[in-house]
């Protein structure tokens, strides 16, 4: 294999960073996946003169979710009328939920969070979930908008006021030790890469799936490093898609195979490690390699 092949493998290792981070923009998994997929055809055609891969395929990603969000097409396909929103579950109140239709609950959540992304502004979108969620720096921010980082800060500050007045229960940006965490756990699944996801995992963790399905529900439960890695990579290795999902005090993943939501991953972490993993999964929309 020549270098520049080398290379790009070694770049597509950041594809399950870069879909997250698309994820957490657009609010669509496909369109998340389309916009990495272009980056990484321009990485391509840049060739080899590119000092740090990952730093420009986050600025590339990030431009054309701004791009893609800005664009006529898109503002048409997000138009609702208020109705729509009124017949979502009222968030606020307790709901006795039926394990059977959790899967469907957390559609109805992951729909309130993007109500609350769609007060923002595209500039404002991009420069809240850079800098609040996944830390990039202002000065990083500012060459991807082409503003000034005093303005972007200005940006970030308003949209965390928005985002604040309008949250729905449960919202939260992940803390930083969550964040650093469900990355690389992405990241190793992503990659079907065993062994780092190994070294995400509490020597004691143990997980625990419930396959829901048109016929009634199975429970499964792992425990050790390695089976609940294995297990992982089994349902939700490099042929699934998982994007992080802020809500809850708990890191939360959504897992889609073929662009449909198939599992809601809630991970526990204790001392920068996950030390239990809950799935709930739609046992008829997942396939095993």
């Amino acid at each position: 294999m020549s270098e520049v092949a080398d290379g790009f493998a070694e770049a597509w290792r950041h594809r399950g960073y870069l879909i997250d981070l698309a994820f957490r923009i657009l609010g669509d998994v496909g369109e998340a996946e389309d916009v990495v997929q272009e980056a990484y055809v321009r990485l391509a055609r840049a060739g080899d003169d590119i000092d740090e891969v990952r730093g420009w395929l986050t600025v590339i990603t990030s431009r054309l979710c701004v791009d893609q969000i800005r664009s006529a097409r898109v503002r048409r396909e997000r138009i609702r009328d208020a109705a729509d929103f009124e017949t979502a579950v009222p968030l606020a109140q307790p709901i006795p939920v039926d394990p059977a239709d959790r899967i469907t609950l957390d559609d109805e959540v992951r729909l309130a969070l993007f109500v609350v992304l769609e007060r923002l502004g595209p500039a404002e979108r991009v420069a809240f979930v850079l800098h609040d969620v996944f830390q990039l720096p202002f000065d990083s921010i500012a060459g991807i908008l082409g503003r000034p980082i005093p303005t972007c800060r200005q940006l970030a500050r308003r949209a965390r006021q928005k985002v604040l007045a309008a949250q729905p229960r449960g919202f939260d940006v992940a803390a930083a030790e969550h964040r650093a965490v469900t990355e690389r756990f992405i990241e190793a699944c992503a990659n079907g890469d065993l062994d780092a996801l190994v070294t995400v995992l509490d020597p004691q963790v143990w997980g625990a799936v419930e396959f829901v399905t048109q016929t009634g529900r199975e429970s499964v439960t792992v425990h050790g490093p390695e089976a609940v890695a294995r297990n992982m990579l089994r349902y939700w290795g490099s042929h699934a898609t998982l994007v992080s999902h802020p809500t809850g005090t708990n890191p939360k993943l959504l897992a889609f195979v073929d662009r449909r939501q198939a599992a809601l991953i809630t991970l526990t972490v204790r001392h920068g490690l996950v030390a239990k993993i809950h799935v709930i999964t739609d046992g008829d929309a997942i396939r095993q390699p």
